[in-house]
């Protein structure tokens, strides 16, 4: 008789510690991806203007200055505008994947691309929906994906 309670309570004991046990494991397991960090999508400010964000609402921008699949910003230029770069782009609603590709610049780092122009942040750019470079000296632009590249 001994015997059975003894059982019955180490399984009751093993019942309630597995839940633990597997938390326990579980903590050492790497944390998964987020599955849609390299999104790109389009937003629209109050203005009802659309332009491009990473998955985080953070602004993109591209540089009058580029060519096609040629950066031209560097150095001091890159420390106000970050280059923007994910080894691949999962596009939007009403974005196509064609449209994003990457260009290994000058200085040997990977950049995104949009319809073959590099993509940037800007630096003083804090918050979601931020859009504090824009037309900034007349050369940064949001990306409008209707109106891209601009003539």
């Amino acid at each position: 008789m001994e015997r059975i309670a003894l059982a019955i309570l180490l399984a009751a004991a093993l019942f309630i510690a597995a839940p633990a046990i597997a938390m326990y494991h579980e903590v050492d397991k790497p944390a998964p991806a987020k599955a849609m960090d390299h999104e790109v999508k389009i937003a629209e400010n109050s203005a009802y203007e659309k332009y491009l964000t990473d998955s985080k609402g953070m602004t993109l921008y591209w540089f009058k200055m580029d060519s096609m699949n040629k950066s031209a910003c560097a150095g001091s230029c890159e420390s106000n505008w970050p280059v923007f770069y994910r080894k691949k782009v999962a596009a939007g609603k009403s974005l196509s994947s064609d449209d994003f590709d990457a260009i290994k610049r000058s200085d040997g780092k990977m950049q995104t691309t949009f319809r073959g122009y590099p993509l940037y942040y800007f630096v003083k750019d804090k918050m979601m929906g931020d859009d504090k470079g824009h037309m900034l000296k007349d050369v940064w632009f949001k990306v409008d994906p209707d109106n891209f590249p601009m003539k």
